[in-house]
């Protein structure tokens, strides 16, 4: 009998084989893990801080507006200031201040797109403060437009779900009580994405049960598909076709023939010389 034989017949010798295997599998799992747990923690670390410089622009630039907690103003009357911004996501802080629109000079009506102020000239702290206002209730993010789009598709539900509004086109056009729709020509297509998906102002929310991912993207592609289109005429009048043309031809030709008669008109004929 050899030695070893004579060990493994002892009655601890299991036991130490199940240790040492224990011990092996702890060796070789701390050699393979550090790596993912280093990435996890820095992630979470780098998470961690975008909210707190996030909360520090909000701090900063909102909350004056909004409240320190995002719940809003309300004026001695109780009558509602500023909206509060909990559950209202990213992509609604995305769009609002991407486009200028937020941080509001004054209250209006409506708030009009402008030029973006800094701080939120740097994306990243659009971004920054998205995703805080995201982190205190949930709500959309800020979408992927999808690939593709149809264009016929898109022009169809362009005509029934936003032409009244925006114009055949996306020129923008009044609306009541001093609002308007707003002008398209200069959005981004993450914008009117966003726009669809929040209902930003007097703009009805169309969530992906009313219009699909796949809806929205063939919107998007009408849009830049017509607004890319030139003016063969040098001037698009608004591109709502006969209307603004026909208004031109009435007020500048009609009324240059109106004015060309009323001065031949105005003319005096000398009194004829007695024979």
């Amino acid at each position: 009998m050899t030695r070893f034989t004579a060990w493994r017949r002892r009655s601890w010798a299991g036991y130490a084989v199940m240790l040492a295997a224990l011990v092996a599998i702890g060796v070789i799992y701390a050699g393979l893990s550090p790596a993912t747990d280093t990435a996890e923690a820095t992630g979470t670390q780098a998470q961690a801080q975008d909210l707190a410089k996030g909360r520090e622009l909000f701090n900063q630039n909102c909350a004056s507006c909004h409240g320190l907690n995002a719940e809003g103003t309300k004026d001695e009357k109780g009558n509602q200031l500023s909206p509060s911004l909990i559950g209202v996501g990213a992509a609604s802080v995305d769009f609002q201040v991407s486009t200028g629109r937020m941080p509001a000079m004054t209250y209006g009506a409506q708030v009009p797109q402008k030029k973006v102020v800094a701080p939120f000239d740097d994306p990243e702290n659009i971004e920054a403060v998205a995703a805080y206002v995201q982190s205190l209730g949930g709500g959309p993010g800020v979408p992927e437009v999808p690939e593709g789009g149809d264009i016929a598709l898109g022009g169809k539900l362009w005509r029934t779900n936003c032409a009244q509004c925006h114009n055949f086109t996306g020129q923008g056009g009044a609306l009541t009580g001093g609002k308007y729709a707003p002008d398209l020509q200069d959005t981004t297509p993450v914008q009117i994405y966003e726009a669809m998906l929040t209902g930003p102002q007097a703009m009805p929310v169309f969530n992906d049960t009313t219009l699909t991912p796949h809806d929205k993207a063939s919107i998007i592609k009408f849009i830049e598909t017509v607004r890319a289109e030139p003016n063969p005429g040098g001037n698009g009048l608004g591109r709502i076709g006969p209307v603004s043309e026909g208004l031109v031809v009435w007020l500048v030709g009609i009324g240059l023939l109106v004015f060309c008669a009323m001065w031949i008109t105005a003319k005096k004929p000398k009194k004829l010389k007695k024979s």
